[in-house]
C-alpha cells in the first residue's frame, strides 16, 4: 500500500535524486540578465507536470532534466556537507543609510541579481539617492538563495511572500543551468532524516559539485571561469 500526503516535503536521497513530496508545483525559470549579463528579473519558460511524489536530479548528468533518470547509480557521491545553521546564526548585519542588510554570504548561489545599479552593499551603505532602497528591496528580494534580506530602519525583515514550489533555474548570463529555487518554507529533510532550518528561499545543488551539499554554493559557475 502506497501512502500519499498533501504535506510538502524535500527528501535528500542518499548518493541520489531530491525526493519531492506533497504534489509540489514545479516549473523552469531563466534569469533576464541586462548587457553586462547581471540578473534584473525571472521569466517562465514552462511549468512541468509534477505529482505526489517526483523524484529530481541533483547528480548533473540526467538526460532528463530537472527529472532523476537514474544517472546518479554511473556513480555519485551526494554526500551531505551543509551545516544546520540557522539563517539569523549566519548572517552579518550591515547598517545602512536608508536600510539596513542582512547577508548570509555561505548560502551565495552566484545568481547575480545583486550587481546590478551600484551593487547593493554600495547602495545600502552609501547612497542617499531617493531610489537606493526601491532598489535594494527589489534585489534582494529577488535573490533566490535568501542569503541577501533587506531590514528597515524600523527592525522588520523585508521577506518577499512566496508560494510553496520548485523552479528549476536557467542562467543564459552564464550560459549555465543553475540550482533548484525551492519557495515558501518547504521542509528539506536530509538522507539521515534530519530536517534543515525551514526558510522562504532555498537554492539546491543540481550540478553536483557543490562544496556545500544539498545546498548550491555557486560551482556550477566555475566551469565558465575557467
Amino acid at each position: 500500500m502506497v501512502f500519499y500526503s498533501s504535506y510538502k516535503k524535500i527528501k535528500v536521497l542518499e548518493d541520489g535524486p531530491y525526493e519531492a513530496m506533497g504534489n509540489i508545483p514545479l516549473n523552469h525559470l531563466r534569469y533576464v540578465p541586462n548587457a553586462r549579463k547581471f540578473s534584473l528579473e525571472y521569466e517562465e519558460l514552462e511549468k512541468y507536470e509534477t505529482d505526489e511524489i517526483v523524484h529530481l536530479c541533483r547528480c548533473g548528468m540526467s538526460k532528463d532534466k530537472p527529472y532523476c533518470d537514474g544517472s546518479h547509480n554511473k556513480g555519485f557521491d551526494g554526500t551531505e556537507t551543509a551545516p544546520t545553521t540557522t539563517y539569523e546564526e549566519m548572517a552579518k548585519f550591515i547598517e545602512g543609510k536608508q536600510i539596513d542588510l542582512l547577508d548570509a554570504e555561505e548560502l551565495c548561489a552566484g545568481a547575480r541579481f545583486c550587481d546590478t545599479k551600484s551593487g547593493t552593499w554600495n547602495l545600502v551603505e552609501t547612497s542617499n539617492h531617493p531610489d537606493a532602497k526601491r532598489i535594494v528591496k527589489h534585489q534582494t528580494k529577488a535573490c533566490p538563495s535568501g542569503r541577501l534580506t533587506a531590514v528597515n530602519k524600523e527592525g522588520l525583515h523585508l521577506e518577499p511572500k512566496l508560494r510553496k514550489e520548485i523552479s528549476a533555474l536557467e542562467d543564459p548570463g552564464a550560459g549555465v543551468m543553475g540550482p533548484l529555487w525551492v519557495k515558501g518554507g518547504i521542509l528539506i529533510e536530509s538522507d539521515a532524516g534530519d530536517p534543515y532550518p525551514t526558510r522562504n528561499r532555498v537554492t539546491l545543488c543540481r550540478c553536483g559539485k557543490s562544496k556545500n551539499k544539498p545546498f548550491c554554493d555557486a560551482s556550477h559557475l566555475k566551469s565558465v571561469k575557467e
